[in-house]
């Protein structure tokens, strides 16, 4: 992980949380997670270990700290360093359809629909339900999920541009020079 990957990821964690906290709530205390949206592009655009319990970790911690759920810090960083890996299983598991709109926008849905399972059974665990489970699920998770991926579709076209054209995600390269046991790291 370069100090440019790190740089992306952060820009993306930041936006992910301005979103987060202007998304109001609107079902008991709950509201859409945007800054799942900005996780899951950043594992889509750096599909590493490293980086994706980095953004998990983060992001988890932002999102707890800027949730309107009553008791909502615990629950979210559980839930997203759990979603993140479960969601990097599932990128990698169709390594096929990596670079396609449809499988990426299907993967945000099945993300969000994750992170969603695993914030309300922490939750109910922790600290408890303000209503029943399916009530949150069907009210909260579900349109989250459908917002999420209209959100991956618009931002992923456009998040791969800027990839390509700044070739953020390529990996370092070591030349030698002179034949010699000396190694220069270009970035």
């Amino acid at each position: 992980m370069n100090t440019k990957n790190l740089v992306a990821l952060s820009l993306l964690v930041g936006m992910g949380a301005v979103l987060h906290a202007v998304v109001p709530g609107f079902f008991l205390g709950m509201k859409p997670d945007m800054m799942l949206t900005m996780m899951f592009l950043g594992i889509v655009l750096f599909p590493d270990k490293k980086s994706v319990m980095l953004l998990g970790l983060v992001t988890g911690l932002i999102s707890g700290l800027t949730t309107t759920f009553p008791g909502g810090l615990i629950p979210n960083i559980i839930d997203k360093p759990i979603t993140a890996f479960a969601f990097l299983g599932l990128f990698l598991a169709f390594k096929k359809f990596q670079k396609s709109i449809v499988s990426v926008a299907v993967l945000t849905a099945v993300g969000t629909i994750i992170s969603g399972i695993v914030f309300l059974t922490s939750a109910f665990l922790i600290v408890g339900l303000p209503g029943p489970f399916t009530a949150l699920f069907a009210a909260v998770v579900l349109p989250a999920a459908a917002v999420n991926t209209i959100a991956m579709v618009v931002l992923y076209p456009v998040a791969l541009t800027i990839v390509k054209r700044t070739k953020l995600n390529k990996p370092t390269e070591i030349i030698t020079q002179n034949n010699s046991s000396e190694h220069k790291i270009i970035d």
